[in-house]
C-alpha cells in the first residue's frame, strides 16, 4: 500500500471516529506554541460545532501562556485530567512524542487520535494521522474540518490561521507552499482579522520581555566562523528583567537572522515546575545544511529539519561542546575528526 493511499485511509478512520465519539479531551505538548494552541483551540471549536463534549487540558505548568498567545479564550480549559478518562477520545494535537505531555493518565483514553506533522512523530496513538507535508498541524485540523463538512466561525478560523502563520514564520519558512496560502485565504474570508492578529502575536511587547530580548542579545556567543550563533538566559536573568518563562518566545528567530548563522540556539534555564534547574534548548537552522532535529532526538528531544529542542541537566559549556560537534559531525560529515554527536 502506497504511503498516501494508507494516510488518506487512517484521515477517513479519524473522521469516522470523531463522528462517531461524543466525549473528547484534547492535548498538545509542553510549553505549547503557536501552533500547539490554535490546533487545540481549532479542535475544541469543531468538536462544539459537532455537538460533541470536550475539553482542553492545559498542564498547570504551561500557565501562563505566552502573552501573545492571550488572545485566544482559555477560561474552559482544565488542568487536571478529568476522571472519566477511561471513557473519552484523547486527541493529542501537534506533539510528536507522548512524552511530551506530562499528563500520564492521558494515555489511558478509551482511543487515542495522533493529529500532527512532525516528520519524526513517533506514532504512539491507536490512530496516527501524521502529515509530514502539511505546513503546520493547523493545517491538518483544517483538512479535517472539511472533511467533517463543518463551516468555521471567525473564532475558529483566527485560531487555526495562529497556528497556521507561526509554524510558517509569517509564510517564510520553507514548509510554506500554496496550500498554506490557500488556507489563509479561506479563513480571512471565514472573518479572522488580520491586522488585529498581527498586533497581538508581533507587537504590544511588555517592558519585561523587551528587557530580556536585551540581556539576551548582550550576550550572544558565535563559534566556528559564526555557524552556530547562541545565547542563553539564566534564572537571574528571568528575575532581572522580570520576566516570565514565555517571554523568551521569539528571541531565537533575531538570532537565527544572523549573517552567517547556520544553527541558532537559545537556551533558558526553567524557573518553575518539575524541571527548575534544567536548560530548555530551542534550535533552528537557517538551511537545508544541518537537521536540527537529528540534534535534539540526541537528546531525548525532536521536532523538524530547521526547528527542534530538548530539555538537558548539562553544564552550558557541555552544552555548547555537544552542539559544536553535532553540528560540524553534519556539516563535515566525510571529514573523520568530526565523530557523531552522542548524548553526554
Amino acid at each position: 500500500m502506497s504511503e498516501d493511499l494508507d494516510r488518506e485511509l487512517t484521515r477517513e478512520r479519524v473522521l469516522e471516529r470523531i463522528r462517531e465519539d461524543s466525549r473528547f479531551v484534547l492535548a498538545t505538548h509542553e510549553h505549547p506554541d503557536g501552533d500547539a494552541l490554535g490546533s487545540l483551540v481549532g479542535m475544541q471549536d469543531l468538536l462544539i460545532a459537532l455537538g460533541k463534549e470536550s475539553e482542553m487540558f492545559i498542564a498547570p505548568d504551561d500557565l501562563p501562556i505566552p502573552n501573545e498567545y492571550r488572545m485566544f479564550k482559555l477560561d474552559g480549559a482544565i488542568h487536571a485530567p478529568p476522571t472519566d478518562i477511561a471513557q473519552r477520545t484523547v486527541v493529542f494535537l501537534d506533539c510528536g512524542n507522548i512524552d511530551r505531555n506530562s499528563a500520564r493518565v492521558l494515555r489511558d483514553g478509551a482511543h487515542l487520535l495522533n493529529i500532527d506533522h512532525h516528520h519524526d512523530n513517533t506514532h504512539f496513538g491507536t490512530l496516527n494521522h501524521v502529515v509530514p507535508d502539511a505546513s503546520c498541524t493547523a493545517e491538518v485540523v483544517w483538512d479535517l474540518m472539511h472533511g467533517l463538512g463543518v463551516t468555521p466561525t471567525p473564532a475558529m478560523a483566527q485560531a487555526l490561521y495562529v497556528g497556521l502563520i507561526t509554524d510558517t514564520g509569517r509564510f517564510m519558512y520553507e514548509n510554506t507552499g500554496p496550500r498554506a496560502h490557500q488556507m489563509a485565504a479561506e479563513l480571512i474570508e471565514a472573518g479572522v482579522d488580520v491586522p488585529e492578529v498581527y498586533r497581538h502575536l508581533y507587537e504590544e511587547v511588555p517592558p519585561a520581555k523587551l528587557a530580556l530580548v536585551a540581556l539576551a542579545l548582550g550576550q550572544v556567543q558565535r563559534f566556528d566562523a559564526g555557524a552556530l550563533t547562541i545565547a542563553a538566559l539564566s534564572a537571574e536573568d528571568f528575575e532581572a528583567a522580570e520576566a516570565e518563562d514565555s517571554q523568551s518566545e521569539g528571541i531565537i528567530d533575531q538570532l537565527r537572522a544572523v549573517q552567517g548563522t547556520k544553527v541558532a540556539v537559545l537556551v533558558r534555564e526553567l524557573t518553575a515546575g518539575e524541571r527548575k534547574g534544567q536548560r530548555k534548548v530551542s534550535l533552528r537552522a537557517t538551511d537545508d545544511d544541518v537537521d536540527v532535529s537529528v540534534i535534539a532526538r540526541a537528546q531525548g528531544g525532536g521536532g523538524h529539519r530547521r526547528a527542534a529542542g530538548f530539555s538537558t541537566a548539562l553544564e552550558l559549556d557541555e552544552l555548547i561542546a555537544f552542539l559544536r560537534a553535532a553540528i560540524a559531525a553534519q556539516l563535515h560529515a566525510s571529514t573523520a575528526e568530526h565523530e557523531p554527536a552522542t548524548v553526554a
